[in-house]
């Protein structure tokens, strides 16, 4: 996507009033472009293959495939696509359900129409958005996981500044605004990234959050 392109989106609910309602609410901006709809899974996995957003608004529990399965299908094909859950559950269970298939953000349904136009914007940008209601859930489940040790250093197998990377993806931010705190290139910051994932075995950024968040990084900003 070229900076100066609108943000392709497709918009994924089982309910039409939803669909609708959200691409009122895109209508009229200027950079994002609704370019296809689905009401299930399966649906949503043809319509990205076939338009290849950059975002795909995504709802959780639909009849046949859910969204889960079809988040983890659409990065599996279709890499390059993002994807922001939007819907009714906030559960422990649907929130790391949806953060491990892969998803960018995660906002629950009743957010302000400002909340998620910044996190459609946000997502396609490279950044990891959580609405409020979820980051305290987060927060609550990894503070009553609680922590082995916190005087210990986290991820010993991590060089110092892959640590100082992770601490600043688990801020949510995206590479280029690391590589302007660090003072590095974004290409070195995508190495840095690359050595991360491989060295903690996690498959994608969101597992990464999750990783850093309960070992304590994260507070940066």
């Amino acid at each position: 996507m070229n900076a100066d392109d609108p943000i392709r989106i497709v918009i994924v609910d089982d309910h039409p009033l939803m669909r609708e309602g959200l691409r009122a609410l895109v209508s009229s901006l200027p950079d994002v472009e609704v370019v296809g709809e689905a009401g299930d899974g399966e649906a949503a996995r043809r319509e990205t293959q076939l338009t290849q957003p950059d975002v795909v608004v995504m709802d959780l529990h639909m009849p046949g495939a859910n969204g889960v399965d079809a988040t983890r299908a659409i990065l599996r094909t279709t890499p390059g696509t993002r994807v922001l859950v939007l819907t009714m559950f906030e559960d422990d269970e649907s929130v790391f359900a949806a953060m491990r298939a892969g998803a960018a953000g995660y906002l629950v349904k009743g957010a302000q129409q400002d909340e998620i136009v910044r996190a459609i914007r946000s997502v396609a940008a490279g950044q990891a958005i959580f609405g409020p209601s979820v980051a305290r859930r987060i927060i609550d489940f990894f503070a009553r996981a609680g922590s082995a040790s916190q005087a210990a250093e986290p991820f010993p197998e991590l060089t110092a500044r892959e640590r100082e990377v992770l601490d600043l993806i688990a801020t949510g931010l995206a590479n280029s605004a690391i590589a302007r705190r660090l003072g590095i290139s974004p290409k070195t910051v995508s190495n840095h990234i690359s050595a991360i994932f491989t060295k903690l075995q996690v498959a994608d950024r969101a597992e990464a959050i999750i990783r850093a968040r309960q070992a304590g990084l994260g507070n940066t900003l």
